[in-house]
Parts: structure tokens; sequence; C-alpha cells
């Protein structure tokens, strides 16, 4: 009695398993299973309509689970991203109707989310995803990253698999950083602000993009690889540090709390992003031709103290949980006294940082604690006010001066 693949006796397998007509051994059974792995994976990343398109209600409900408040940027995110992926899935085509793409533009300040609300995107539709920093764009032939760049990242996240990149989701971080300099344009040549823009606009309305697939001028001989911008969406984000001086002039705010208009509704001075339109990023710095590609515009808030205190405990990804597992891994039951979370929040709200903010404070008041419990016999932890103040008051983030 033998394999019927291989043709090894009995004697030289560990398992021989018996079927109707033939008999396999247990290395020809993994080898087979590695095989249809492989296969399964291959079919997978290859397949175009390979992504899990949700209804913009259950997207805005996965996006609860990990990111607090912010819903209406949620809800117009939804919205842009489901009829996109429905475009893209043939069910809106016709002869005679084209339906143009949806591209974000998220402002907002720094740590309310828009990093996050991209990121959660792309992971709920099982899509790749890259994200770009506009800072460090330049146009082509200086010193700096070509707009091509941006493609390269993307085409990374895809294992170069064309097909799958061409479905993905790009994510232009500090995008205000890239606006005209200048109100006179082409005076100068603005190489990293008008320029980087003009190289812009025919990436986010869809061409024919050579990518050089290792990136940058630093392998010129490589081969490109050639990618359709048609059907990637393109979500930016920037603080826009100022454009809330320039709503607030259009909308005339000089009488504390109203508009001149008394038929006009009471205006929120403490976010005025909430009021923001095209215009006003125009003003800010971006031409009127990229701000027409990216039709969708929207806003976050500004993240109070209830906010601050939800994001520490609530999301799946919980800043909280996550120092609870590390240090449950070293088998210690970490504990916070309600207080020591109240003054994290207060500390974040003081150094004007956003949710990115509450990850350092927490960082200061524990280092001491992660660099000494792994090598003591440490069961429970607590966290107690006086130690956090102590802790935090001795690390060099408390020596920072507040502006």
């Amino acid at each position: 009695m033998s394999c019927s693949f291989c043709g090894r006796p009995k004697s030289e397998v560990d398992i021989l398993i018996a079927g109707i007509s033939g008999h396999i051994c247990e290395d020809c059974i993994e080898q087979a299973y590695q095989i249809i792995d492989e296969e399964s994976k291959h079919h997978t990343t290859s397949d175009y309509q390979d992504f899990n398109l949700l209804k913009p209600a259950e997207i805005k409900r996965k996006l609860d689970e990990y990111i607090i408040g912010q819903d209406d940027a949620k809800k117009i995110l939804a919205v842009a991203v489901y009829n996109h992926y429905k475009r893209i899935s043939g069910k809106t085509t016709t002869d005679d109707i084209d339906i143009e793409k949806s591209n974000v533009m998220l402002v907002g300040r720094t740590g309310t989310g828009k990093t996050l609300l991209a990121k959660t995107i792309a992971k709920m539709l099982n899509v790749p995803f890259c994200i770009a920093d506009a800072t460090v764009l330049t146009e082509a032939g200086y010193v700096g990253e070509d707009v091509e760049s941006i493609l390269s990242r993307l085409l990374q996240a895809a294992d170069y698999n064309t097909k799958s990149a061409e479905r993905g989701i790009v994510f232009i971080d500090e995008i205000d950083k890239i606006a005209r300099k200048s109100d006179n344009p082409s005076i100068t040549r603005d190489v990293s602000g008008e320029g980087v823009q003009q190289a812009m606009l025919k990436l986010l309305e869809g061409t024919e993009v050579n990518v050089p697939p290792q990136g940058g001028r630093k392998h010129p001989d490589q081969k490109m690889i050639k990618v359709n911008t048609k059907n990637i969406l393109f979500i930016s984000g920037g603080a826009f540090d100022g454009v809330e001086k320039i709503i607030a002039r259009r909308m005339n705010t000089s009488v504390i709390g109203f508009s001149n208009d008394d038929n006009k509704k009471e205006i929120d001075k403490e976010n005025l992003l909430q009021y923001i339109i095209p215009t006003d990023i125009k003003e800010f710095g971006l031409i009127p031709e990229l701000i027409g590609r990216i039709p969708v515009l929207t806003y976050l808030n500004p993240l109070d103290k209830t906010a601050l205190r939800r994001i520490l405990t609530e999301p799946k990804n919980a800043l909280i949980k996550q120092y609870h597992h590390l240090f449950s891994l070293d088998g210690v039951d970490l504990k916070f006294d309600a207080e020591v979370l109240d003054f994290i929040v207060e500390k974040a709200l003081e150094f004007k940082l956003g949710a990115r903010g509450l990850r350092s404070i927490c960082e200061a008041i524990l280092t001491d604690a992660m660099f000494e419990i792994p090598s003591n016999d440490v069961k429970e932890y607590r966290v107690t006010l006086d130690y956090a103040k102590s802790k935090f008051e001795n690390s060099k983030m408390a020596k920072l001066k507040i502006a």
C-alpha cells in the first residue's frame, strides 16, 4: 500500500488516508493545502469586485465603533464612499450617464480624527489604502517628491496588484500646506504650493499615470507601472489654520453671538468650521480647479472635554484598552482611578493637541511603570491621581509652555 500521489509506501509515512480507489499521505495533503491557499489568495487580490460594500447607515455604525462624535463628517463620508464604490461596481453605469468621482475634503483641527476616519473606512471596505503627506510634494524636477509618488505608496499597499490599487483609497494629509503662497498667481514659481496643485488636477479627476514602483527619482532605470486613477477615491485632510478668520469675515460676526441680520440664526463662534464653504478654501489658497475636483467638503468638530473622555475609554481601540492589553501581556491587571482619566483629559485640552495629545500624556505618566513592572513580580497596578500628577510634572512635556 502506497501514496497515490508521491508513491511512498506506508512504512515511510506517518499517516496514509484511504480513498475509494487511492491513498494520500500527510505530506501530500499539506502540499495540496498550500497550493489551494496560494491560488485562493491570488484569486482574491485579482478580483476587481472583491470589496465589502456596505450601505451608508452601516458604514456610519461601523465608524461609531472606532470614532467618537463627528456625526456630520461620518454621514457625508459614508455617502461619498458608498456612491463612489457603487459607481465603480458597474451598477450605476449606463450608455448616456457617467457618474463622476466624489473625492472628499475633511477640514478640522489637529487630533480631531481626519486620518482615523479615512483609515477605518478603507479597513472596513477591504481596499488598499495609503497616506500621502502633501508637505513633501514639489513640482517635477525639484527637490522633493513628485505627485506620482502618492500612487507608488498605493501600489505598495496593494502588493503591486494594479487592478486592486485602481480601486483603492488615498488619504492626502496636510493638503492645506500646498496652499498658494500669494494671492497673485505666477509672479514667482511656487514649486511646493500652486505648482503641486496644478500637478494634482489630472490625478484627482482620473487619468493614466506612469508610476515609479519604487518611488522618487533615486531609481531612474526602474520600469514604470501604468495606473488609471479614474476609480481611486481621494480623501484629503487639513487643519487649514486661520480659515476661521476668513469664515468670520465672510459671516460678519462683529456683533457678539449674532449676525447683523436678525433673521439669521445664532452663530456658534466656538466652531466656525461648521460654516465652511468652498469659497473659504479658495481664499485660503487652494486653486478653484483643485476645489472643483474635490466636490465633497465637510468639517470635524473640535473635541471638548466630554468627547475626549469618551475617546479614552469607549472605542474598540481606545487608549485605555490598549494599555490594559499591554500590561496584561505581562500578567498585570492595570487599573485607573476615575480622577486620573479626568486629569489626562484636562491636560490634553490645555495643550490643544486633540485626541493625539492623549497618547503623549499617557506615555508621560506610564513610562516609568512600563519600564519597571516587567522585571518585578506584580499582579496588579493601580494608577492614582497623585501618582499621575507627579509623573506628568516631572516629564519633559509638562515643561513646555502653552501659548
